[in-house]
């Protein structure tokens, strides 16, 4: 096997771990009744600010109608409150709520929980490869596949 196939194959595995492992233990945990999709449009949104539709949209790489039914559901599930705004009423913000607060807090921890984990695998000069290499694939991929 090539260094291109076996990166690739890396890659991609890692991606589908990661997501899989994520969605295990949303469905195991707290906060079941999110789905994965919903879990990282809380986690976009963010504690402590409120944020337009638009500007989460666009963060998300969504169109505004698919962030809309997102939100939608969101609200239903009492983990983000709508508001127009007061200075331009055609702007709609979105906050989490303090169950949202929680949802985005326990996300939160467990990518802290997953990192610490696969970090206690390495010695501290693995762990400055690991993340000069990510480093240099993140800007890669942010420089190459901007849209």
């Amino acid at each position: 096997m090539s260094n291109h196939e076996t990166v690739n194959e890396i890659l991609v595995r890692l991606f589908a771990n990661i997501l899989d492992i994520e969605e295990k233990c949303l469905k195991i945990g707290e906060f079941s009744d999110l789905s994965i999709t919903e879990m990282h449009v809380i986690d976009n949104i963010g504690i402590n600010r409120e944020r337009t539709m638009s500007d989460t949209a666009k963060d998300l790489r969504i169109t505004s109608g698919t962030l809309t039914t997102a939100i939608d559901n969101l609200i239903k599930k009492g983990y983000v409150v709508r508001e127009r705004s007061l200075e331009d009423r055609r702007v709609v913000k979105i906050k989490l709520s303090e169950k949202g607060v929680a949802a985005f807090c326990s996300h939160e921890d467990f990518h802290k929980d997953l990192v610490i984990s696969a970090l206690q695998q390495l010695n501290s000069n693995e762990e400055e490869v690991l993340i000069k290499v990510l480093s240099n694939i993140d800007v890669f991929f942010n420089n190459k596949y901007k849209f």
